[in-house]
């Protein structure tokens, strides 16, 4: 009988630290539907004490997750953990998470606190969480850089107070596969009481070992492990779930043990974080990179056609792809097109938000020969962006031509007046920006101009992804359309349009 490997995601918390990396709630909504419908266990959906726009995302995903168990991070600070439990209320299923730093560096420098005063913060953390959910998971953070006999001290208190899971952070990436998996098992076999919790680890990638540590410490007895999607998270990353669950899957013969996640879903779940954070997947990354599935040397082609199993491991359909084109098109109907949507795990705010989401579709369908899933998400940000807009772009007039200097002509509203305004630049896109700076003089500075295609083929939708700061705000705006101008008018003023809102937070890096 396989044990079962707990999949925690921490895409929405963890993840959101990746500077500019920040959602809004409904797009952290739209991943946790994702996310459910993939099979994780539970889903970190943020850090409810941050900011009350934090607060409301994790609330909202509590609210709307039925089948996995919705999380929250809280430090060992009675505030903290009061105001995650006021966020989790509407879970199904809840845990609260809570840490301190055990490291000597952390404990001294950070905390000022002795490591007396730090285990007794921690076992009274874990009580004030015990009151709101019977499910606490605790982490000494900087465990990797912790003397064992202190983690040996601390973990034995705070499962006695309560912790059913103590999690393993190897919180700046420092720590080697073999030495973290001995960390492991030393830890099971010394804490007295380690039998009555279920052990988890949590591995950044700063030296790139992030995967390998996760999959030792499995080795060495851990039962949950936390990651992300495409391995987003604080500076170089986490763990990537979609690297976790295949390694897993894929070597049986190896591991003692499965996860529950149904991997058809992981490209999609891949691609719609990429879209919603404008972080690409580089094409060479493992499972869900562009290439992963792609074999251009002669010997590897014939012997693929020959069999399958001389050069792929894996199969390209398990993990999603090839899965994803919608046979819909433009003499769709609106019930079909309502279906396909909920079979993707979206669901529309009201109807008015479906007639408009459908009447686009029906736009695109006219210009593209066929749309796929990805297609659909990026319709569907699109609309939730219009909802929440004060600039919405009218029309865009732009000429480019070789030996002549760029030029852009930009209507836009401005809650309801139409104004315009026309600017020079070094590109269309650049003179599109400049216009757009003439009416609206954000004093903004761009950090990121990215632009992917969401689709193959010459009729794809660009997406573009913009990353603006402004004193201590950093924001993504997105945009996408098969004219890459157009897509880049949009991303620019969706970023100011988070700029204007109250209900964008704080990027915590800042």
């Amino acid at each position: 009988m396989q044990e079962h490997l707990i999949i925690f995601d921490t895409t929405l918390r963890d993840g959101e630290q990746s500077p500019g990396a920040s959602m809004t709630k409904e797009e952290k909504v739209r991943i946790a539907w994702q996310l459910e419908r993939m099979g994780v266990d539970v889903i970190e959906a943020g850090f409810p004490a941050a900011s009350n726009g934090d607060f409301e995302a994790v609330k909202a995903v509590a609210d709307s997750v039925k089948d996995s168990m919705v999380c929250g991070l809280a430090r060992a600070i009675e505030t903290d953990i009061q105001r995650t439990g006021e966020a989790l209320k509407g879970a199904q299923s809840a845990r609260i998470h809570t840490f301190i730093a055990t490291s000597p560096v952390h404990m001294k420098k950070k905390l000022r606190m002795s490591p007396d005063q730090v285990i007794t913060q921690a076992v009274k953390a874990v009580k004030w969480a015990r009151q709101y959910t019977d499910n606490v998971e605790f982490s000494p953070e900087d465990a990797g850089r912790s003397e064992l006999d202190f983690l040996c001290q601390i973990l034995e208190a705070v499962i006695d107070a309560g912790a059913t899971t103590v999690n393993i952070p190897d919180t700046v990436g420092y720590t080697m596969p073999d030495q973290f998996g001995t960390l492991i098992r030393n830890l099971r076999e010394r804490v007295p009481n380690s039998d009555k919790a279920i052990f988890s680890v949590h591995c950044h990638n700063d030296l790139g070992l992030a995967v390998a540590n996760s999959l030792t410490a499995v080795m060495n007895g851990a039962r949950q492990v936390e990651c992300t999607i495409n391995g987003l998270g604080e500076r170089a990353g986490n763990a990537a779930l979609e690297e976790i669950v295949m390694a897993v899957r894929t070597r049986q013969d190896y591991f003692p043990c499965d996860t529950r996640i149904d991997t058809t879903h992981i490209v999609s779940a891949s691609k719609l974080v990429s879209g919603i954070t404008g972080f690409p997947v580089q094409p060479n990354k493992a499972i869900v990179g562009a290439n992963a599935f792609a074999h251009e040397s002669g010997i590897h082609q014939d012997g693929v056609l020959k069999h399958r199993e001389t050069y792929e491991i894996m199969r390209a359909e398990d993990v999603g792809w090839g899965a994803n084109k919608l046979l819909l098109g433009k003499h769709s109907g609106r019930n079909a097109f309502r279906n396909r949507l909920m079979e993707l795990g979206i669901e529309l705010e009201s109807e008015e938000m479906l007639n408009n989401t459908f009447m686009r579709f029906k736009e695109l369908a006219d210009k593209k020969h066929e749309i796929f899933d990805e297609d659909l998400h990026a319709l569907v940000s699109d609309e939730e962006l219009v909802l929440h807009e004060c600039f919405r772009l009218i029309s865009l007039i732009v000429h480019s031509e070789t030996g002549e200097i760029p030029y852009a002509r930009v209507v836009i509203s401005d809650n309801g007046n139409e104004m315009s305004a026309d600017a020079e630049g070094s590109g269309p896109v650049d003179a599109t920006f400049r216009a757009i700076e003439k009416l609206l003089s954000s004093e903004a500075k761009l950090q990121l101009y990215s632009v992917n295609n969401i689709t193959s083929g010459t009729d794809a939708q660009g997406e573009v992804t913009v990353r603006l700061q402004k004193s201590d705000r950093i924001v993504n705006g997105h945009g996408a359309d098969t004219d890459i101008v157009v897509a880049s008018a949009k991303a620019y003023l969706s970023a100011l349009n988070k700029l204007c809102s109250k209900l964008e937070r704080a990027h915590p890096q800042v």
